[in-house]
């Protein structure tokens, strides 16, 4: 099973994410065949350069893996279609940088080499969903024909934080998930989640899905609080001066439990502290001066 991260840009916590992701697998090594880091920013990944392999993205490829609608979550399936080809033997798990695995993950390894797919969580048929965007995006698919299929009320979105492919017929649910995904584009579906239901549909259509949920957490809904916790982890890791073993350990000794995957917080808070924000600014700000 070899593992995939895929990430971009100069914004750290990011990469921090996928370096204490990284670390959480690593325990469970002998369930891995490697690890692989696509990204534009090679140089964060360097202190587990004995344990993953580095893959520098230029802004060319990312530019090419967009495709001709110029749509940009296009990357992550082209990504996986990429390592899938390398490895055409391989399982593949494609991992989002705000997960963490939790539980020992042998059994899904053993489950996906039999020919079982995942995906991070099922999140209900696309016709039944409730969100403004879901419910345009159902208006927009609903009977859209591949030929072999057609979208009706059975298919299912679901989250894209993991998504793992078996061996068998790896190339072919890519491909397929890369063909609606550019349908979907060419007919100016709502963007927003586009590679998510591509992804759902081909997988859907190829595999039996399953939930990764009971391995991997996804903490898209509180990044804020784990990323302080992860910030502090690596801030005293560098004060330690600690080596990659003696994180694998402290990773293991990780509080997880006490950490909200998803905090909803009401918007009346947001805008009584950006009214509070604007009425009562700092009273005096102090720089340092002298020569630059």
């Amino acid at each position: 099973m070899n593992l995939l991260f895929l990430t971009f840009g100069p914004n750290i916590k990011n990469h921090y994410q996928a370096n204490f992701a990284i670390l959480s697998f690593l325990p469970h090594q002998k369930e891995l065949s490697s690890i692989y880091v696509f990204t534009d920013y090679p140089q964060y990944y360097q202190h587990l350069a004995q344990q993953v392999q580095i893959i520098s993205i230029s802004e060319e490829q990312l530019t090419a893996w967009k495709g001709p609608h110029n749509f940009f979550w296009r990357v992550k399936i082209k990504a996986i279609e990429q390592l899938i080809r390398q490895h055409p033997d391989h399982a593949v798990m494609y991992l989002d940088s705000d997960v963490f695995l939790y539980q020992n993950p042998q059994n899904l390894r053993v489950q996906l080499m039999q020919g079982a797919a995942f995906m991070h969580q099922m999140e209900g048929k696309l016709s039944a969903l409730k969100s403004k965007t879901e419910k345009r995006m159902w208006q927009q698919v609903k009977g859209m024909d591949f030929g072999r299929f057609m979208i009706t009320e059975r298919h299912q979105m679901w989250n894209a934080g993991v998504v793992a492919l078996p061996p068998q017929q790896n190339l072919a649910a890519v491909t397929l998930a890369l063909e609606v995904c550019d349908k979907m584009c060419a007919q100016e579906v709502t963007p927003r989640l586009i590679e998510q239901f591509a992804l759902s549909v081909a997988l859907e259509e190829t595999y039996k899905l399953q939930e990764a949920k009971p391995w991997l957490a996804h903490y898209w809904g509180n990044k804020d609080e784990w990323n302080e916790h992860i910030s502090q982890f690596f801030l005293e890791s560098h004060l330690k001066k600690c080596t990659v073993a003696q994180e694998i350990a402290r990773i293991q000794e990780f509080e997880y439990k006490h950490l909200a995957l998803r905090k909803r917080n009401k918007k009346t808070r947001a805008r009584l502290i950006n009214v509070i924000d604007r009425l009562f600014p700092p009273k005096e700000q102090v720089f340092i001066e002298g020569k630059g």
